[in-house]
């Protein structure tokens, strides 16, 4: 029998070209089948299967040999990592056989099915074999932020290429935003910046999820096309495309060098290069070094690039593109969303400072910042509130009254001109309004929790736990803990710790307003206040003080008298008063006058200084302290105190010079002031007139000693109503009706703050040294000749008595008195400072009293009359 030999089929490989849908569709799924399981892909579509698979086994056996996973950056960013190959696939553009594949004689259907795999993989940002990096793309020149661009095999079909690439963008943005939610989880980027990338990583897991089912639906479905994904994916690419968005604001928002390089890109043209080039201007190093000069010099590598974009700064980025995007409705929901998840955290570190003065802001993302090396301690040596003004401030800078150089000293600079401020000194556009509050809610509650009281959290809060910035609640929150803060403290200071008594009490001290304590205090320490302030015993006039505090204080105005204790200024009062004026600038007119004036005689003025600071009275450095306890030293601070104490010198002085010279007036009540001076000639004793003088020149000595009395009388009455007529217009019209302003205002509780209640106490003291001329240099320098020279006459008092007697004892000597002319020449400098003629400082006085009674200070008034009346005076 002979051996079967098969026939010989003619026309089979033609019949093969072509495939009926059966068969098609067979082919397709058994492509996608073996796809699953290796990277690259055969030319040859009808190869069998077996060999394929073995094929790609060998294939990733190889690749586990070459390189340990740990070594490949993709393993960490993809979980499909045995789609992967290895990043020296990147730079070896024609490894692999699929490499040199082309589409021109594929089928578009198979096309299709190809494209689709490769798509599937690129959307998980995972290179395809069609669908390729960009040939510029370097994984370690790239910035991750900007995403990974991908390119199609230009043999692909025109109409699946323009579908393809709609879908591209899509690969990009997610990469971008894997990149940014791995770079900004770490710590230093603050909790906010932490739940924003929790937020898009939710949105990312919605993503991925659609991929699965997109992925299922092309292995499981001989229906799933390319359209049918465009339908899929169109709506995720919108909303890829605005989270890139917001993470291309957020990255370029500290590095002001991306617009400046984009800006020089953009202007560059090729004629110019080459220009350049001839002039021997090219080269990259040399654009690199121009390029740096250019960026030091807009000061992008100082000041705020170094502040990483976190806390109230992203929040305002989420806000202001929420409102530029208000037009549509998916990119406000979108942005409302991430703004809701990543102030969480935000509002969580305020509702516990509002509500507990704990601030908890391990980040500096807060608007609110602490200065943890000012404490209590510093409240008994600071003399410009810093522990309240400056222990608790906003990142901005800003403060209730408006900002200050004190204040604004610590904000870091903007990120560019006129730009927003870095990180938590940014505060978002939503609390603008409300941050004042936000900081005094929480200073006010630390204050009560300083003191030692619980702060208790009220019941009907542990409801509001779960609040956002865009929730009503979460405002009236805020506007109910600053109402709870402010009430608490007012009510400890004003009820629990005495405040009006307090103040009562300094205004007695302070003040005199019953001034029989200081009388007696001076009677007792007249020894003590006589010597040099260096020699006097401290200890001693505080004994004297106390005797006398506690023979004249009876009922409520022996309250606090403990707390006054005395000690010497290093300064004289008017002196240290012209130089704060000077210097601080209260008035540039005068200023600038004084300082034109004193450039001539600085080295006498100084020398001049040195010698009054050496020969300083006590009683003239002589002032009270007051000690009070934490937290009625943020009202009664060292700065009050500093007020009250240059008030007190002022009326001290005052009284010293009444006291003195009405002792200078019971000094001439006595015999060498009252006894009748007569010439020889007349009288008794007329007879025994010798004949040697003439009686017409006893009767002319006799006169003008009269005369020279008199004069002395004049002068001592018009510096005693000068003195009286100040002290009464300081008392009656200045401190008394302020006070009386200040004490209603707070027993009427028009007080509603306790920054008010500050203001109010800072506005009051203030308005008394303003009124009693201590602000103006000219006022200043005119009334403190004036004093000195009362103050002057009045020391010598003993010498005019010695003098008195001296002339009347030497009027009864055949000689006689030969003194008169020396006496009229003391006599008349006293005159010449204080009440010669029209040119006196009396009237230099009155001149700028009524100046400024008229211009500036209309409480003067009275006193202009009150002047007027003491040159009246014959």
């Amino acid at each position: 029998m002979d051996p079967y030999t098969p026939r010989v089929r003619t026309g089979t490989r033609k019949k093969n070209l072509t495939l009926s849908a059966k068969e098609y569709h067979k082919v397709t799924d058994t492509i996608a089948s073996v796809r699953r399981n290796r990277h690259y892909v055969e030319d040859e579509l009808v190869e069998d299967i077996d060999i394929r698979v073995q094929t790609s086994r060998e294939t990733g056996r190889r690749r586990r040999d070459e390189a340990s996973f740990e070594a490949e950056r993709s393993f960490v960013r993809a979980p499909l990592n045995s789609r992967v190959v290895s990043s020296s696939g990147h730079r070896d553009k024609g490894k692999g056989k699929a490499r040199d594949t082309s589409l021109y004689d594929v089928p578009v259907e198979i096309q299709e099915a190809l494209v689709l795999e490769d798509l599937l993989y690129v959307l998980m940002g995972i290179e395809g074999t069609h669908i390729t990096h960009h040939p510029d793309y370097s994984p370690d020149d790239e910035d991750p932020l900007n995403g990974i661009r991908f390119v199609v095999a230009p043999s692909l079909d025109p109409s699946l290429r323009d579908l393809v690439e709609r879908i591209l963008p899509l690969a990009t943005y997610y990469t971008a935003i894997s990149a940014f939610i791995e770079s900004r989880s770490h710590l230093d980027f603050g909790l906010v910046n932490h739940a924003l990338c929790a937020s898009m990583r939710d949105m990312l897991k919605d993503y991925q999820t659609l991929l699965s089912q997109l992925e299922h639906a092309f292995n499981t479905s001989s229906q799933f096309t390319l359209q049918k994904l465009w339908f899929y994916v169109h709506p995720t690419l919108h909303t890829l495309s605005l989270l890139y968005l917001l993470i291309t604001d957020l990255a370029t928002a500290d590095d002001p060098t991306a617009e400046l390089s984009s800006s020089s890109s953009d202007g560059s043209d090729a004629e110019e290069d080459a220009r350049n080039e001839a002039l021997g201007l090219g080269g990259a190093k040399l654009k690199a070094v121009l390029s740096e000069i250019k960026t030091t010099s807009l000061g992008v590598n100082g000041g705020a690039s170094g502040i990483a974009v976190k806390g109230g700064e992203v929040l305002a980025i989420l806000h202001d593109r929420m409102q530029s995007m208000s037009g549509d409705p998916a990119a406000r929901e979108l942005y409302g969303a991430l703004l809701r998840d990543a102030g969480k955290p935000y509002v969580e570190m305020v509702q516990a400072w509002i509500r507990t003065g704990k601030l908890v802001d391990p980040y500096e993302e807060l608007l609110v910042k602490e200065s943890k090396f000012i404490n209590r301690g510093t409240l008994e040596m600071d003399y410009t509130d810093e522990y309240w003004e400056r222990r608790y401030t906003l990142r901005d800078g800003s403060t209730v009254g408006g900002s200050s150089k004190q204040h604004q000293a610590g904000v870091p600079p903007p990120r560019s001109a006129g730009g927003r401020l870095p990180g938590g000194a940014c505060i978002p556009a939503v609390l603008e309004r409300w941050k004042h509050k936000i900081l005094l809610a929480g200073k006010y509650l630390n204050v009560i929790r300083e003191c030692g009281i619980e702060i208790r959290r009220d019941s009907s809060q542990q409801d509001e736990e779960d609040l956002s910035m865009d929730d009503e609640r979460f405002y009236k929150c805020i506007e109910d803990a600053y109402t709870h803060a402010n009430r608490t403290l007012l009510q400890l200071l004003l009820r629990d710790q005495q405040l009006i008594p307090r103040l009562r009490s300094l205004k007695r001290y302070f003040f005199l307003s019953q001034s029989s304590f200081l009388t007696h205090l001076l009677d007792l320490s007249h020894t003590e206040l006589r010597k040099s302030a260096k020699s006097a015993s401290l200890v001693k006039l505080q004994s004297l003080l106390d005797l006398a505090l506690n023979t004249d204080a009876q009922g409520e105005d022996a309250m606090f008298r403990e707390d006054v204790k005395v000690t010497m200024a290093g300064s004289g009062l008017y002196e240290w008063l012209l130089t704060v004026v000077n210097v601080s600038g209260l008035e540039d007119g005068d200023a600038a006058e004084a300082h034109g004036h004193a450039h001539e005689s600085q080295k006498k003025e100084r020398e001049k200084d040195k010698d009054d600071k050496k020969q300083m009275l006590a009683i003239d450095a002589l002032t009270l302290d007051y000690h009070v306890k934490f937290p009625l030293s943020l009202v009664i601070s060292r700065k009050t105190i500093l007020r009250y104490q240059l008030i007190f010198r002022f009326l001290l002085h005052l009284k010293y010079v009444e006291q003195s010279l009405s002792s200078m007036w019971i000094e001439h009540k006595t015999a060498p002031w009252r006894r009748q001076t007569r010439p020889r000639g007349i009288g008794p004793e007329a007879g025994r007139q010798t004949p040697q003088i003439p009686q017409s020149s006893q009767k002319d000595w006799h006169s003008e000693f009269e005369n020279w009395r008199k004069r002395v009388f004049l002068l001592r009455a018009r510096m005693l109503a000068f003195v009286q007529q100040i002290l009464a217009f300081t008392t009656f019209e200045v401190l008394e009706p302020n006070w009386r302003k200040l004490e209603g205002r707070l027993e009427a509780g028009k007080v509603e703050t306790v920054d008010q209640l500050l203001r109010d106490h800072v506005d009051f003291l203030d308005t008394c040294l303003k009124e009693c001329m201590l602000t103006s240099s000219r006022l200043l320098r005119a009334y403190s000749r004036l004093i000195v020279t009362c103050s002057t006459f009045a020391v010598y008092t003993v010498s005019f008595t010695k003098s008195a007697n001296n002339a009347i004892a030497a009027a009864d000597t055949p000689d006689g008195d030969h003194s008169m002319a020396k006496r009229w020449d003391i006599l008349g400098k006293f005159e010449t400072n204080f009440n010669h003629c029209t040119d006196d400082v009396l009237q230099v006085h009155l001149d700028c009293v009524q100046f400024y009674a008229s211009s500036e200070n209309v409480s003067l008034l009275p006193l202009v009359v009150r002047l007027n009346s003491i040159k009246c005076m014959p």
